[in-house]
């Protein structure tokens, strides 16, 4: 079966620190693209971070966040510093069979989310 599983969401305050995690059951892990993305209450899903040889970025993540896939453990991670309240949202682990995806319609497969709250 396969299956997304996120992990490692939480409440922490801005200027912290987190990192998310996501299990992948998926045969032929290395031929994804691994992605998250993030959905505030009331706003559309959008892209935060992707890899698939190489990262790509959301701007407004860009300098703050690390996206990590380990092949052997087909697992990624997100590492985000200097968290701002902005950044709250449910973040999900996402896989694309298309290299350097980054629109969320392109991803086949889904998480069902961990939350982030960001207090000020």
């Amino acid at each position: 079966q396969v299956r997304l599983v996120e992990s490692g969401g939480g409440l922490v305050q801005a200027g912290d620190s987190l990192r998310l995690s996501c299990a992948a059951s998926i045969r032929a892990f290395t031929t994804y693209t691994l992605a998250w993305f993030r959905q505030a209450s009331g706003k559309e899903r959008e892209f935060v971070a992707a890899k698939y040889f190489t990262a790509q970025y959301a701007d407004s993540v860009e300098g703050r966040a690390t996206i990590s896939r380990d092949n052997a453990r087909n697992t990624i991670t997100l590492t985000m510093n200097s968290l701002k309240p902005e950044d709250t949202a449910v973040y999900f682990c996402a896989a694309s069979s298309r290299p350097r995806s980054t629109a969320a319609v392109q991803y086949e497969l889904w998480g069902q989310g961990t939350q982030v709250t960001v207090s000020s």
